[in-house]
């Protein structure tokens, strides 16, 4: 049964008397098919809500009588029905400038960790289950050996995040008691989450010593009393405090710990795995650094530098670990399979650091060089330039990229991209028509994320890999601006 032109038409406004009823509506031919692809619960309910809709308009006298065809309705149907079941989390293509970048994902995913989530996910696995004993297993042990032999740790265990790292570690070393920690080390990350309380979450005592620039080894050694259960130093990763400072080393405050008997844990937030100088990169502490400097517990990321899933990694002294796994809240904040399987392919990469920057996309793209970088800018420049002229003009310029997520806050790396500015007669309207530009860009099916700054925008190529990814939609964004 199907709706016809001569049974809706009644002038050039359809009324609400118009509008066939939703069984009506479901009984036409090309609706089956949404129907047989999305089952009759979601499309009965897609039909209501566009009927209820459409009836709004009738009465406000401005629905065109054309809306009520066939063709249209089950358009728009399709249409809403797609909507619906479109995902919120969708891929885009970062010109950003920023590598790691935290409102994206933060570090992409090597292929030999998407392959074998994929394959772990695809069915049963043994992440709790003792293959070779045949009983009931540890899913630490999936990644501790690797973690091990990667840092010359002990032991190691992996939470969900190292946020929850920090927060299980202090829970477990200093619940009720005592953590001492410099007034300098006392961050912020992103969305407000301030290490004081975080400590204050974990029931530890916070005691600070030192200054906001300065603190020294006795600072540490008077703040020790009966009841220290922690010495915490952190990585002060997303900001840098230069000129008239001083902070203890954690081979220094390592001795102090032996002394005195009090355990010391470090959290480099980023966590590099290996020496980032050897690839022209700025120097970040790594985990084996400060596990040979003597520290008892070291925490760090997965998803920032060591290029993998969000994860919380806590790498240290045997005893001190075994604590922190046998925290209660340590069943709370523990990895699922999915992030598991992902961390494990990626560690597995660390075992042949000659292949890391062509495999690791964070390090690949942190290490391509000035020449490959504008290379590619100049491969997408003509093409670009045909797709938003008249009305803007295309450049290839020198930029600098940051590595982001709160790493090396102060370094930037030398990389190019393209420079697209408005062809207006005067500063007048340059805002609106970048706005508009920067808005047809991440409205493409793969949004492109750009920043602008300095009356133009800027997309940097640095994290592009493949020149189709923008190449292919730029027929979208020409009519998009027309």
């Amino acid at each position: 049964m199907a709706l016809t032109r001569e049974s809706v038409v009644h002038g050039s406004k359809a009324r609400p008397q118009d509008l066939p009823s939703v069984d009506k509506l479901l009984r036409l031919a090309a609706v089956q098919t949404l129907l047989d692809a999305h089952g009759h619960t979601l499309v009965t309910d897609e039909a209501r809500a566009l009927l209820d809709g459409l009836r709004a308009r009738a009465v406000a006298g401005d629905l065109p009588s054309e809306s009520l065809e066939a063709d249209s309705l089950t358009a728009s149907l399709c249409a809403q029905v797609e909507a619906r079941v479109a995902p919120r989390l969708r891929c885009v293509v970062n010109l950003t400038g920023t590598v790691i970048h935290t409102n994206m994902g933060r570090s992409v995913l090597p292929q030999a960790a998407i392959d074998h989530v994929a394959r772990m996910m695809s069915g049963p696995n043994n992440l709790e289950y003792d293959i070779a004993a045949g009983g009931r297993g540890d899913r630490d042990s999936i990644v501790e050996g690797l973690l091990c032999e990667i840092t010359g740790a002990q032991a190691a265990t992996v939470v969900n995040n190292n946020a929850a790292a920090v927060l299980l570690t202090l829970a477990a070393l200093s619940h009720e008691r005592e953590a001492i920690v410099s007034r300098g080390e006392l961050v912020e990350i992103g969305g407000a989450f301030r290490m004081p309380d975080v400590m204050a979450s974990a029931g530890a005592i916070m005691v600070e010593v030192g200054t906001t620039n300065r603190t020294h080894l006795v600072d540490y050694a008077r703040a020790i009393g009966p009841n220290t259960g922690l010495l915490l130093k952190v990585h002060t990763s997303n900001y840098a405090v230069q000129g008239f400072t001083s902070a203890v080393p954690e081979s220094e405050l390592a001795q102090l710990s032996r002394e005195r008997g009090v355990p010391l844990a470090t959290d480099l937030g980023s966590g590099s795995l290996i020496d980032m100088a050897k690839y022209g990169l700025p120097k970040e502490p790594t985990p084996q650094e400060m596990l040979a400097a003597g520290c008892g517990v070291v925490t760090f990321s997965g998803d920032k530098l060591l290029g993998g899933p969000q994860a919380g990694l806590i790498v240290g002294d045997r005893e001190l670990v075994g604590k922190i796994r046998k925290f209660p809240m340590k069943r709370a904040l523990r990895l699922s399979k999915l992030p598991l399987a992902a961390l494990e392919a990626t560690l597995m990469l660390y075992l042949q650091p000659e292949l890391l920057t062509r495999e690791l996309p964070t390090l690949r793209w942190l290490t391509r060089s000035e020449r490959e970088v504008n290379a590619m800018a100049q491969q997408l420049l003509e093409p670009l330039r045909a797709a938003v002229s008249p009305r803007f003009e295309v450049s290839v310029v020198a930029l600098s990229s940051q590595i982001g997520s709160g790493s090396l806050p102060v370094e930037r790396l030398p990389s190019a991209g393209l420079s697209i500015t408005p062809v207006l007669s005067g500063k007048r309207g340059v805002g609106t028509a970048l706005d508009a530009l920067a808005q047809a860009l991440r409205g493409l099916p793969v949004p492109v994320i750009g920043r602008i700054a300095d009356d133009c925008l800027l997309l940097d190529v640095r994290c592009l890999d493949d020149a189709t990814q923008v190449l292919q939609q730029l027929g979208a964004l020409r009519e998009a601006l027309a």
